[in-house]
């Protein structure tokens, strides 16, 4: 997997990743401490309302972002969204109301709704074999899990030796330091579809992507992967604290367990998509996260909860980490930010569903049913992703174009039936039936 790092564009857009990711860790841990330093007992509302702030800044700005950058060379704009980052996280310590919070990490989550999709649909433009794509994608799912456990223990060692403040400084110098790997990086310049009003450049990539059958099942299964995670991330402490009685070290352990799973199935993804198809391996993590779920039920102590923990992380990476090879492989390069765009905005909109459902649930109706409910909600994705994408997905497909003039190019003097890779586009508004 670690040879294609010796692709030297790819091995800077990877270096510069993870070191914006522990970046964002380091925010993470220190906009917990400033949320108690400002608000105190309501810390937790706080925090609660910078997530949701978050989640709706990644619904709402990506689509648009996608199209408003589209003619925007590609490499400036990366470097300037980098630094936009860094300018905002340098301005978090100096905060002395809880709306100044709001507003910088609104503005710090916009920029990266743009950048985020726009990083992703430049990996398969640099790296164009297939094979080599998905050991990428495994080597992005790594960084992402080994992020969730080094930040917090690069954030402890930083507290002591400078106060919660300095966080925000180490922010600040990983998207910088990003910024200048990106700008001494050679990054492709994609044709822009730049065709129709700007409602119908904004909506082009949602279209593309819900016309697109393979897409539609991403999507259900999307909800099946924020069920579970949601769970995960807002309960887990409840779980091990309160209904076990044990300590925060169970709890880091419980989602260090769920990091493991990750892990462990996104080195082995490269070697399974080269027996089995996407499709396969997908609805399996699928049903891995409904199978945890239901395991948990069962919880008595630690152990019972650190297996189905590990299932659901070996099914959330199934499901997330192919996924980019379904995009890619369903989009023109000039069509890509905005399909990733899509997705990034329709996959937080799941993430948006599932947090309060998590949340509420669980203190309303108790942690059991919440599990049995949720996952229900999963099943029921996963069941839909199996209907929407149909069994058959390679090859070309066998359509007709009975619109288009007998010298039109896309027909190369041919017949006006025919088969080829089928996309999403302006010749091709609907999938064959």
């Amino acid at each position: 997997m670690l040879g294609i790092l010796a692709n030297r564009t790819y091995r800077k857009l990877f270096t510069a990743q993870v070191i914006a990711l522990l970046g964002t860790g380091l925010a993470t841990v220190a906009l917990s401490l400033l949320a108690f330093e400002l608000a105190g007992n309501q810390a937790g509302a706080v925090l609660g309302s910078i997530f949701g702030i978050k989640m709706v800044a990644y619904v709402l700005i990506s689509p648009v972002a996608a199209v408003i950058t589209a003619r925007l060379p590609r490499r400036p704009l990366l470097v300037t969204l980098d630094l936009l980052r860094a300018a905002t996280a340098l301005g978090l310590p100096f905060v002395t109301q809880v709306w100044q919070v709001y507003v910088l990490v609104f503005l710090l989550q916009s920029a990266s709704a743009c950048f985020t999709p726009l990083y992703q649909a430049t990996i398969p433009e640099v790296l164009k074999d297939e094979e080599q794509y998905t050991k990428a994608l495994s080597l992005s799912r790594l960084a992402y899990d080994l992020e969730t456990l080094l930040s917090p223990a690069l954030a402890v060692a930083l507290l002591s030796l400078m106060s919660w403040h300095g966080l925000f400084i180490g922010t600040m110098a990983g998207f910088v330091a990003s910024a200048l790997l990106l700008l001494a990086t050679t990054l492709p310049v994609p044709r822009a579809n730049g065709q129709g009003s700007f409602y119908q450049q904004v909506t082009r990539g949602l279209r593309v992507y819900l016309a697109t059958p393979r897409l539609r099942g991403l999507l259900a299964l999307n909800l099946a992967v924020a069920c579970a995670g949601a769970m995960v991330i807002v309960n887990t402490v409840v779980m091990v604290q309160a209904r076990l009685g044990l300590s925060e070290r169970h709890t880091a352990l419980a989602l260090a367990c769920f990091g493991a799973g990750s892990m462990m199935a996104a080195l082995a993804l490269p070697l399974l998509l080269k027996r089995w198809q996407e499709r396969t391996l997908m609805l399996s993590g699928g049903l891995c996260l409904v199978a945890g779920l239901l395991a948990a039920t069962g919880m008595q102590s630690l152990m019972w909860l650190l297996l189905p923990w590990w299932l659901l992380g070996i099914g959330y990476a199934l499901v997330q980490t192919p996924s980019g090879r379904l995009l890619a492989r369903s989009a023109h390069a000039e069509d890509r930010p905005a399909v990733f765009a899509a997705q990034f905005s329709l996959s937080h909109a799941c993430w948006l569903l599932a947090y309060p459902l998590a949340g509420w649930l669980g203190s309303a109706l108790g942690l059991l049913p919440t599990l049995v409910l949720l996952a229900a909600i999963a099943l029921a994705a996963v069941l839909a992703a199996a209907r929407l994408w149909p069994a058959v997905d390679a090859g070309g497909l066998y359509h007709c174009h009975d619109d288009l003039a007998a010298g039109h190019p896309h027909l190369a003097g041919g017949p006006p039936c025919h088969v080829h890779p089928y996309v999403i586009d302006d010749l091709h508004t609907r999938w064959p039936g």
